[in-house]
């Protein structure tokens, strides 16, 4: 495959990492990997809602702002 891994490139490097850090400690790796990942999805999503709400003046934390509620009366003749 031109430009790019193949299978058998794949698994040399795999069983290098494995000699090098071992299965436990690989083991934490991954899930350490798999909590960053998240949390950095995580920031990402809370960054994209706060830029939005800012653009829209009219809405800040989930309230409508801005904009005057009528109530009924009640009006007995």
């Amino acid at each position: 495959m031109p430009g790019g891994f193949g299978l058998t490139e794949l698994l040399v490097v795999l069983a290098i990492v494995l000699l090098i850090f071992g299965p436990r400690r690989l083991k934490n790796i991954g899930s350490d990997l798999g909590n960053a990942i998240r949390g950095f999805r995580k920031a990402v999503t809370d960054d994209e809602a706060k830029a939005g709400a800012e653009q829209d003046p009219g809405v800040i934390e989930g309230e409508v702002t801005g904009q005057k509620t009528e109530t009924k009366q009640d009006t007995h003749v």
